[in-house]
Parts: structure tokens; sequence; C-alpha cells
């Protein structure tokens, strides 16, 4: 018996597992840290997903990477949307709008995002709090609620 229903691995520079029904944490570093209006543009494009593609769990942009927790909704064929064509297309919406005010050459995220399937409850509720705190690990706030570019839904599946 299949842990997961229509398990699938497909490999970009890493491996990539799907399957329908779960739960995914995915993340991905910046090239250099981001200033305050660079994460807000890149946290509104990943937002846009939210409840069409995407129902995040929990949605963190600091300066130095992104993380998330999230499930993946059916498009209207039935099948689930591809999380990196989702995540890639938010990622080059934001990468053009930074470069635009910026003038650099490249975006500034890196060129594949990491993504995995979160097993259980347990991996569940510590990736949760870790990206949670992840605003006060980095020192730029002691309190999560008080970072700008935090999504929590108000009742997280515990």
């Amino acid at each position: 018996m299949a842990r997961w229903q229509n398990f699938s691995i497909w490999r970009g520079r890493l491996p990539h597992w799907r399957a329908d029904d779960v739960r995914y944490y995915a993340t991905f570093n910046h090239k250099r840290p981001l200033e305050m209006h660079e994460m807000n543009i890149l946290f509104d494009r990943l937002f846009r997903a939210q409840r069409s593609k995407f129902d995040y769990l929990i949605l963190c942009v600091l300066p130095e990477k992104t993380e998330m927790a999230f499930t993946v909704n059916e498009a209207p064929n039935g099948e689930a949307y591809e999380l990196s064509d989702v995540i890639e297309k938010a990622k080059r919406q934001a990468g053009k709008m930074i470069i635009k005010k910026s003038e650099e050459r490249w975006p500034p995220f890196g060129a594949e995002t990491y993504d995995r399937i979160i097993r259980d409850e347990q991996e569940f509720e510590e990736t949760f709090e870790k990206i949670l705190n992840s605003p006060c690990d980095a020192e730029l706030v002691e309190d999560p609620s008080d970072w700008l570019n935090l999504y929590v839904p108000d009742s997280p599946d515990f």
C-alpha cells in the first residue's frame, strides 16, 4: 500500500516529490539580503496564490530566505497545481519588479526552490514553529507577530 496517493518524483537540480492531499514545506534563499520594500513585493506575489492555488498554513519572507508550508489546490481540470510553477512564477514577477527599481541585472533569488512533503503531524508542528519563530531567530523582531512579511492563518492545522 502506498503512503501517498498519486505519488510521483520529478527532478530539476533537486528531486521534487508530489502527491495528492499532502502538506508541503518549501524554501528558497536570496542571493543577497532583500530590503523591506523588496520583501513586500515578494510576499505579495507569493500570497496571490492563496486560496486559488495554495492554502498557506504559514508564509514568511525574511531578508535572507523565504519559507512556507501549504497545501496545493486543484486546478479547474481536477489536477493539482504544480507548486513549483506557482512559486517560480511569483519569483519571476517579483524579480522583474525588483530589477526595474534596483536596476540590477539579475533577480535576487536562487534558481530553484527546495520543497518536500511534510510527513506527519510532529514534523508539521516542528516546521510550523520553526517558520513562525524565524523572524525572532534572525533577530529582526522580539515577537513573530511584529514581522510584516509573516502570514499565519487564524487556526493552523495542529
